[in-house]
C-alpha cells in the first residue's frame, strides 16, 4: 500500500490550495478514504471523509463550507480543495484509508501516507 500526497505549501489566509493524493499497491475504488492533519504540538485532528464510490462526503465543522474532498477511482486519486483558509490550518496533511465513512474512531484508520505541509500564513 502506497499513499503519496502532494500539493501543499506557503500560502497567505483566504488563499486556496488543492491537495492530492495518489494510491497504489491495494484497489482504492474498495476503500473509503479521509484527510487527517496534525498541526504542531497538537494531536491529529480528521478533516474530511468521502465513501467508495464519491456519492457521500463528510466534512469537520472546522473545514465545513471552505474545503471539498473528491476522488477519481479511475486514477486512484483522492483530492481536497481548500479554500478561503485561515492560520488554524496550519498542519501536516494526510491521506488516510479508512474502514468506514466517516471514522468512527481512530481504530478505524488502517493506511496513512507521509503527509504534506500546509501553512497559512501572511
Amino acid at each position: 500500500v502506497q499513499l503519496v500526497e502532494s500539493g501543499g505549501g506557503l500560502v497567505r489566509p483566504g488563499g486556496s490550495l488543492r491537495l492530492s493524493c495518489a494510491a497504489s499497491g491495494f484497489t482504492f475504488a474498495s476503500y473509503d478514504m479521509s484527510w487527517v492533519r496534525q498541526a504542531p504540538g497538537k494531536g491529529p485532528e480528521w478533516v474530511s471523509a468521502i465513501d467508495t464510490g464519491g456519492e457521500n462526503t463528510y466534512y469537520a465543522d472546522s473545514v465545513k463550507g471552505r474545503f471539498t474532498i473528491s476522488r477519481d477511482n479511475a486514477k486512484n486519486t483522492l483530492n481536497l480543495q481548500m479554500n478561503s483558509l485561515k492560520p488554524e490550518d496550519t498542519a501536516m496533511y494526510y491521506c488516510v484509508t479508512t474502514r468506514f465513512a466517516p471514522p468512527a474512531n481512530w481504530g478505524d484508520y488502517d493506511y496513512w501516507g507521509q503527509g504534506t505541509q500546509v501553512t497559512v500564513s501572511s
